[in-house]
């Protein structure tokens, strides 16, 4: 089969026999043929000689390659494709909420929402670069606070911890009603 009859997964293009002037289905990606490898008789792999035709690599397995190619089937069919968009965006959508509604509690309200924005970028561009973004600044500024002395990391772990202390105090003053200092000041003066 001559290489522009492909779709880069080694199938045949969709469109009848030519495929020519038709591009791949969205989200597959469109590879060229590598060429055979050669054994040390010269000959090309699988005992082929120097006749440009490629040989099946052998899939890597693992995980991440059978979600991205079971990924990759189903962006091939027009339907699966958008459902598939949906079914992202709906999943997203209630673990962003999720972590959104967490975040002034105490837990990893932002963790998930970073989950979220993990399960959108599977189908979104705008979240995959929001997520680099998001990665590329926890990396510096972990990297930053490791490189200070102990004093510092010390310093900056104290204010985290007053910072989740006031949010958890505000969240339980507002929301259910639980003023914590009040109570502790009381409890104080009555003891």
């Amino acid at each position: 089969m001559p290489k522009d009859q492909h779709d880069g997964t080694g199938r045949p293009a969709p469109g009848g026999r030519s495929g020519r002037g038709r591009a791949p289905a969205r989200g597959v990606a469109s590879r060229p043929v590598r060429p055979a490898r050669r054994g040390p008789s010269g000959l090309a792999a699988g005992g082929r000689g120097s006749t440009g035709t490629a040989v099946a690599e052998r899939p890597p397995t693992g995980f991440r390659q059978r979600v991205r190619t079971s990924l990759d089937l189903i962006r091939a069919n027009p339907t699966g494709r958008v459902a598939l968009k949906i079914f992202i965006a709906i999943a997203g959508a209630l673990v962003v909420t999720v972590g959104l509604a967490l975040i002034p509690l105490p837990g990893p309200g932002w963790l998930i929402v970073i989950g979220g924005l993990a399960i959108w970028a599977v189908e979104f561009h705008w979240a995959r670069r929001l997520l680099a973004f998001t990665r590329r600044h926890v990396q510096a500024w972990t990297r930053w606070a490791t490189s200070r002395s102990l004093p510092v990391r010390i310093a900056l772990g104290s204010v985290g911890l007053i910072f989740v202390a006031t949010v958890v105090w505000l969240s339980l003053k507002y929301s259910l009603g639980i003023d914590l200092v009040a109570r502790l000041l009381h409890y104080l003066a009555t003891h």
